[in-house]
């Protein structure tokens, strides 16, 4: 024993008092609420993931029409599907899309000042791109880039799921949907054999876009193009394609260079033929004359005298739930066939907008 240690007298042990033990009872209950406790935890587990049945209608009907129609072999697709099953969380996200909440949170997911600085870069950057881009497509660069950085942030998020599996699940597995996700498997598989790609190496969104303009595999066919001219066209890397093609998609939209997006109507509609025309949604439109005579604005004329579309967004909480009223130009309707939303057009205006802001 070390000769600097100091021996003290020990303290008596301190008594605590023990519990009893439990009764047969009280043993039983305990594990009756154990038992109820894993139950539970088995009943909240996610499900396992549902296997696609080939045997079943819808895919016998699918296989037939990609082997009659379209050319494909039954060596080329068995691979492919066999022992495909669902992906849960693709169906979880399909049916909460970010579009859902309300116009000021949604917003802020995008109108910030780091993705304004991004944007303001790119175009610096890309100039010389952008005028060969707007000269050739008529398509104003400050939307292409806005619809670049909401659909996969400059490129940087261009979504993690395994497409091929995505648009079997949305076609298999969400009926309110199936026709036209039925038609994108078709379409995807159809760019895959055309571009030389395996479709089993495809990343994307829940929804089934790609690349950094997020495409639809159907809009991929329809307005991609090979603006690089490389003989490839590329919109998971190519910069020039990627723009390109945006532009191209807006063009045929019937995009006006340096025309309107939108107009601030206030927070009231005066004439019902404008509040038939919100309620109805982007298939609705007006007379721009008529929106000027009822709302008392004064709006610019569209190009071709084209008529608007009226539009109701959220307002943040201190306007006691008011809805925003705007007119949605040419351009917006536009915006709106890219992506469906009016919230997505909105956003894609006002970041457009602030981009603009140094030219």
């Amino acid at each position: 024993m070390p000769a600097n240690v100091a021996l003290r007298p020990s303290k008596p042990p301190r008594l605590r008092r023990c519990s009893p033990l439990p009764s047969r009872a009280g043993v039983f209950s305990l594990l009756l609420l154990l038992l109820f406790a894993a139950l539970a935890a088995v009943g909240n587990a996610a499900p396992p993931p549902t296997r696609i049945d080939l045997n079943s209608p819808r895919y016998q009907g699918l296989l037939a029409e990609l082997i009659d129609r379209h050319g494909f072999s039954i060596e080329e697709l068995l691979p492919l599907f066999t022992g495909l099953e669902h992906d849960p969380k693709v169906l979880r996200l399909i049916t909460t899309p970010g579009e859902a909440k309300p116009y000021p949170d949604y917003r802020r997911l995008f109108l910030n000042g780091k993705t304004i600085a991004a944007g303001r870069n790119s175009l610096a950057i890309q100039r010389p791109l952008f005028d060969r881009i707007e000269e050739h497509y008529g398509v104003d660069r400050e939307v292409i880039v806005a619809i670049w950085a909401i659909e996969s942030r400059f490129g940087t998020n261009t979504g993690g799921f395994d497409l091929f599996r995505t648009l079997n699940t949305l076609f298999d597995g969400y009926p309110r949907r199936s026709d036209f996700f039925r038609g994108e498997l078709i379409e995807f598989l159809l760019l895959c054999r055309a571009n030389g790609i395996d479709p089993l190496q495809v990343k994307g969104s829940y929804a089934g876009a790609f690349g950094q303009a997020q495409f639809m595999p159907s809009s991929f066919n329809r307005f991609a193009v090979d603006f690089d001219h490389d003989g490839h066209t590329d919109l998971i890397r190519s910069l020039p394609d990627i723009f390109a093609s945006i532009a191209n998609y807006l063009a045929a939209a019937g995009w006006h260079r340096n025309g309107p997006l939108y107009a601030e109507l206030g927070e009231r509609l005066y004439h019902p033929e404008l509040v038939t025309a919100y309620q109805q949604g982007r298939s609705s439109k007006v007379d721009w004359q008529l929106v000027q005579r009822s709302q008392k604005v004064k709006l610019p004329r569209p190009p071709e005298n084209l008529p608007l579309t009226i539009i109701g967004l959220e307002q943040p909480r201190r306007y006691a739930g008011k809805l925003r009223y705007l007119a949605g130009y040419p351009n917006f309707q536009a915006i709106t066939e890219y992506n469906h939303s009016n919230k997505y057009a909105m956003v894609v205006s006002e970041l457009a907008e602030a981009l603009a802001e140094d030219r």
